[in-house]
């Protein structure tokens, strides 16, 4: 699977700062210094409602991070997977009468286009969970015959009890794992099972329903969790940089996650890590596929809204934190990319080399992108007051905001 067109990201004078970052797994911010190649994977979209403003706001984040980190000289290598088989894909397949393979086609191609408009930086590899499965396999046979997985009519199951570090991710109660299992895609109730909150790590061919080749497993297809793990440590090995995605994945998801990839391994922990972006509402509920309650970014880009604006409007507030995106946020954005192509565009100004060390510092600390946007806001109110003769200023600000933000002026 292919993944989007990179944009260029212009070089800064000078060198970035190391990243400060909130890690859910330590409850903490911790420093993270990578060596010359830092590694990052984002868990990426189950394709049949694509993009809307809460896939932006994580992915944003998170495209905040490689920024951070390519200002600071290094490499980075990106991954991010699709989950394009799964239940509740073919569910909405089933619901519209469509191919579920034209319907994640569809969605994908529609994601990689807001992707692209939104000038997020793209993965190096970009992997889709169907052409995983080859790879998914020989970790569900080794889970198995290591006593970390068994089976239950045909379904292969990880038990949670085979990695010592389980619950590290996410800290919480038993009672709190189970109610969030049920309620995001596991069967917690299924007789049988030695532990409620066993994850499915390879389910048995259902009738009408897509299947291959499991090898000893049988036909089937992958579990949720397992997907990214194989994708993960095939392409980044243990002990990566940051495991990302929106707060809703800390369980079970990279809970899951991580104690799969570390009972395979005997290595701990799988990220440096964990974290995570909060959730956007809209009309007081949290923007999700099941409540209908979205808002698009390929509409608003329909409706003749910049990208520019769009991706304004998500750095106007902090990545860890929930919001509620409104017409008053976007009309905001827009204006003030109004106010900053205005001032970039006068043949000089006022000097930037301070700002661009206002926005690295922001930005280094746990990604504050609202600290930077203001930083901006205070040289542009100057820049307009204030007839400058620095003729390389108003270039460095677009270059700095351009490089740091993913905004284009």
């Amino acid at each position: 699977m292919h993944a989007w067109p990179a944009s260029e990201v212009p070089a800064l004078p000078g060198k970035g700062r190391d990243l400060q970052i909130h890690d859910s797994a330590t409850r903490g911010t911790i420093t993270l210094a990578p060596g010359p190649v830092a590694r990052i994977y984002v868990c990426g979209i189950t394709p049949y409602d694509a993009t809307h403003i809460g896939h932006a706001a994580t992915y944003n984040a998170f495209d905040l991070v490689q920024r951070v980190w390519l200002d600071t000289k290094r490499q980075v290598h990106y991954v991010q997977n699709v989950t394009d088989v799964d239940d509740p894909l073919l569910e909405r397949a089933l619901r519209d009468g469509q191919d579920w393979t034209e319907l994640a086609e569809r969605e994908t191609a529609l994601f990689r286009e807001d992707m692209t408009a939104l000038r997020m930086l793209p993965p190096q590899h970009y992997i889709g969970a169907v052409e995983a499965i080859p790879g998914i396999v020989p970790l569900v046979e080794r889970l198995r015959d290591a006593g970390a997985a068994y089976e239950l009519e045909g379904d292969v199951y990880f038990s949670v009890e085979a990695d010592p570090h389980f619950g590290g991710v996410s800290h919480l109660d038993a009672e709190a794992m189970r109610l969030l299992s049920a309620e995001r895609g596991g069967d917690p109730d299924r007789p049988g099972k030695k532990n409620p909150l066993d994850p499915m790590l390879w389910m048995a061919a259902r009738p009408g329903e897509p299947s291959w080749d499991g090898g000893s497993l049988g036909r089937g297809r992958p579990g949720w969790h397992i997907e990214c793990v194989a994708i993960a440590l095939d392409h980044l090995g243990m002990g990566f940089d940051i495991q990302g995605g929106g707060s809703d994945l800390a369980f079970p998801h990279h809970e899951m996650g991580a104690s799969h990839a570390q009972a395979l391994t005997g290595e701990f922990p799988m990220a440096k890590a964990y974290v995570h972006a909060g959730m956007v509402a809209l009309h007081g509920e949290k923007m999700s596929k099941s409540k209908g309650n979205l808002v698009f970014v390929s509409a608003l880009r329909r409706s003749g809204v910049d990208p520019a604006a769009i991706r304004l409007a998500l750095l106007s507030h902090h990545y860890r934190a929930d919001w509620e995106w409104t017409d008053e946020i976007l009309a905001e954005a827009v204006a003030r990319l109004e106010r900053w192509r205005a001032a970039v565009s006068r043949p000089d100004g006022i000097a930037a080399d301070a700002l661009v060390e206002e926005v690295r510092e922001a930005l280094a600390n746990d990604l504050d992108a609202p600290a930077a946007l203001a930083a901006v806001d205070r040289w542009v109110e100057r820049q307009i007051a204030t007839d400058g003769d620095d003729e390389s200023a108003p270039g460095l600000v677009s270059r700095t905001v351009d490089a740091l933000l993913g905004v284009a002026l």
